[in-house]
């Protein structure tokens, strides 16, 4: 069988842990040269290490693929660009970027710090910028090219103390759609996963109620090698007509994800008031109001 990557170039930020190494160890297993990035700090970014992204590179040489390991932040703008300078020194081109690095947060809004949620945009919205940015000046200009971001039903639902982590993730989907609109013409394509799988980031859930302790167990059942297949194939040759989606992946599900659109509207031929929109407006809308559901509200049943 064909290997869906074989020979394309391939950046995957956080990729020394999690969900980033299944998706770095897939993608060479299918034949790509990746770019091993991980910084190495703990799940709210403190800190650093070569060994994680190190550990990812030798075990994807030890199966006889290629990789080099990067160990710059994406929070940073000339730091994320070396990111892909690393992919081009060695490889000579770039084919795909996999968005997936990140940190946790977590805290009700009322209590979150600024600088709790300018690291959290810095690392996820930002961090994707960076690295996107860099990378799609060669797009362009070899008129080829595939990203993969990555977004969370905290932001595509809802959930309690992540209004940091929800905003950037929210603001990804944005990012990826704008690209997705801007490089189409030169056969770029943006796409956004939501994952659902336990690691080292989810493993922050606090679990002090038998409700907490059984959600988490239940998250437990979904591995982080889950997620890589969408990945690649997202990557690859094989979704040459796919971009500009939200797609959700959990254990053997896969999601795609509804966009804003318009529900319903009310018109007046005399214009409103904030009366008026009181006593006739808000009411005809009130029925499709969304509930302040949380993403465990809407996938109620198990992991299949």
């Amino acid at each position: 069988m064909a290997k869906s990557l074989q020979d394309k170039v391939i950046i995957v930020t956080g990729a020394g842990r999690g969900i980033g190494r299944e998706i770095a160890l897939l993608c060479a297993a299918e034949g790509a040269k990746v770019v091993v990035n991980d910084p190495g700090g703990a799940a709210d970014g403190a800190g650093s290490s070569a060994a994680p992204a190190e550990e990812v590179v030798a075990e994807i040489k030890q199966r006889g693929g290629t990789a080099v390991p990067n160990f710059e932040s994406v929070a940073e703008a000339i730091p994320a660009s070396r990111i892909v300078k690393t992919a081009t020194d060695h490889f000579g081109r770039l084919d795909g970027v996999v968005n997936n690095a990140g940190i946790l947060r977590d805290m009700i809004f009322h209590k979150m710090s600024v600088e709790a949620f300018e690291a959290v945009i810095k690392v996820h919205l930002m961090g994707s910028f960076y690295v996107s940015h860099a990378a799609a000046r060669i797009f362009r200009e070899q008129e080829s090219g595939a990203f993969v971001h990555f977004t969370s039903t905290s932001g595509l639902i809802g959930n309690f103390g992540q209004a940091n982590y929800a905003a950037a993730k929210l603001g990804i989907v944005g990012l990826s759609k704008s690209i997705a609109l801007d490089m189409g013409r030169f056969n770029v394509r943006s796409n956004c996963v939501s994952p659902f799988a336990w690691t080292r980031m989810i493993g922050t859930i606090p679990t002090e109620t038998e409700a907490q302790k059984a959600r988490v167990e239940k998250i437990k059942q979904m591995g982080p090698e889950k997620i890589a297949p969408v990945c690649a194939y997202l990557l690859s040759d094989l979704a040459k007509d796919v971009t500009g989606q939200i797609f959700g992946v959990r254990m053997n599900e896969i999601f795609l994800f509804s966009q804003n659109r318009p529900l319903r509207s009310i018109h007046s031929g005399e214009g409103w008031t904030p009366q008026s929109i009181a006593e006739h407006g808000m009411p005809a809308l009130k029925d499709s109001f969304y509930k302040l559901d949380r993403s465990g509200d809407i996938f109620t049943w198990d992991p299949i």
